[in-house]
């Protein structure tokens, strides 16, 4: 892997875990939440329109797309708002590869090879660690974080048939625009308007950039380096968001957390090099 596409994918990876953090540290993840897409939207809609190539045929997927987006934020910002980063992230990003690779065996009947099998175990084994094997372990926010990581998982299924039809960044600037309206309109009507306008500060802006960024950082790492590699390099970012909701957030990060949080990165670069 080249140096270059090396140092692209881990800013990528930091960044990623950067703009979760900012949306957990808010006083109303929901709201900075709402903020914050709309905010990265704005920002990168003339770099979307510089390098617009949209067709018709992508329509459909966007608007799935954007539905499952749209439970991913509800769901991520509820579940920052009620339990700790360093339990959700993990959780979330190490389930989402394997519910796809469920979805890609189950759809294609196709046996998972040794490396993916090893990969499942080892994101598996990560997830009890970072929820706790003591029987009050943390079931609550581990069961968000796996409602997440479905949208995760949906979401990527659907844009991998998506992207035939458009550039990626439109495609990301539509998708994420519309989920944002959506969030924001829906949270308004449900807690009143203030929640949104609350939510906007430095931060939030930070963290809407932080979104598009993270994306654009992957793209041109994908450019110098294969997909897998990438992608196994990326994941770095379930280590980055423990050590620094820690060291940040001030979380009760134990040993064994810290360690599932390991493991679930672990599995997910199997998974991502299988």
């Amino acid at each position: 892997m080249p140096a270059t596409a090396l140092a692209l994918a881990l800013a990528a990876a930091a960044v990623h875990a950067g703009w979760n953090i900012l949306i957990a540290r808010a006083g109303d993840p929901e709201g900075a939440g709402a903020a914050a897409i709309l905010i990265g939207a704005a920002v990168f809609a003339p770099v979307a329109a510089l390098t617009w190539h949209v067709e018709w045929a992508a329509v459909p997927y966007m608007a799935a797309s954007a539905t499952a987006e749209l439970g991913y934020f509800a769901l991520l910002a509820a579940a920052y708002r009620r339990h700790d980063l360093s339990v959700v992230y993990p959780i979330a990003r190490g389930a989402a590869p394997v519910l796809v690779l469920v979805v890609a065996v189950v759809g294609t009947s196709a046996q998972p090879s040794a490396l993916e099998i090893m990969g499942v175990a080892v994101v598996a084994a990560g997830i009890m660690l970072v929820r706790g094997i003591h029987l009050g372990g943390e079931w609550a926010g581990a069961a968000m974080a796996l409602g997440v990581a479905a949208c995760i998982a949906t979401y990527t299924v659907i844009d991998k048939s998506g992207l035939h039809h458009a550039s990626a960044i439109p495609y990301l600037e539509i998708t994420l625009a519309t989920s944002g309206i959506l969030y924001a309109a829906g949270l308004a009507a449900a807690r009143g308007p203030e929640v949104v306008r609350a939510g906007f500060s430095r931060w939030t802006a930070g963290a809407g950039v932080g979104m598009f960024l993270a994306y654009a950082l992957v793209l041109a790492a994908l450019r110098l380096a294969p997909a897998a590699s990438v992608a196994a390099v990326r994941e770095t970012s379930v280590v980055m968001a423990t050590v620094l909701a820690a060291a940040l957030l001030h979380e009760p990060v134990t040993r064994g957390r810290a360690a599932g949080s390991a493991l679930v990165a672990a599995g997910i670069v199997a998974l991502a090099l299988a």
